[in-house]
């Protein structure tokens, strides 16, 4: 009896694997610019994308191990008689549960792209760390070239101010006596209406 249905089978199944592996590197390069783009605080989209990347180490590992029990299976089965080949799915089913069985969570750590996920992620959050204390830095400076060019010069008279005022609405800052002079000659210009 042939297996080359078996074999195809696998091969389709490989080739899935290829596609799991570039969907990993997707998911770190989305958790990367997460990283880059956050603030101080860490962003819950970043643990989304390491529960996703565990979940596809996961699967790439049942992957491996399903690949290794049916080439296991299959290479007991073909020396045996023909009535085994019955049997095949079920002797498959039951030694690969035995083998997801022994397996822990915490293997799946020391997976290759887990690994590299996560160096990524820290290095990210390492330069982003990095950058903004930088960016505060030139804000310091900024801010302290400001505040020592402060002008005290009355707008109005153009004399340096001895009480400043400051507008409500514009923010603008005026000597006390300059702007209550101008308030008053303003309102003495008005015309009364007949």
């Amino acid at each position: 009896m042939s297996l080359s249905a078996v074999h195809g089978t696998l091969s389709s199944l490989k080739a899935c694997q290829a596609d799991i592996g570039t969907g990993m590197d997707i998911v770190t390069d989305v958790a990367m610019d997460l990283a880059e783009a956050q603030d101080k605080d860490v962003n819950p989209g970043i643990k989304e994308m390491e529960a996703m990347i565990l979940e596809c180490a996961k699967l790439d590992r049942e992957i491996n191990y399903f690949v290794d029990v049916v080439q296991q299976v299959t290479a007991e089965v073909t020396t045996e008689q023909p009535e085994a080949m019955f049997s095949l799915s079920a002797k498959v089913k039951e030694q690969f549960t035995e083998r997801i069985g022994r397996l822990s969570d915490a293997e799946l750590q020391s997976h290759q792209k887990v690994v590299a996920f996560k160096d990524s992620i820290s290095n990210s959050l390492n330069q982003a760390n990095q950058v903004s204390a930088d960016n505060m830095e030139e804000l310091d400076e900024d801010i302290t070239v400001t505040q020592s060019q402060v002008n005290f010069t009355c707008p109005l008279t153009q004399v340096e101010m001895v009480n400043p005022m400051k507008n409500k609405k514009c923010n603008h800052h005026y000597d006390e006596a300059a702007i209550l002079s101008l308030i008053k000659t303003r309102h003495g210009q008005k015309k009364k209406c007949r």
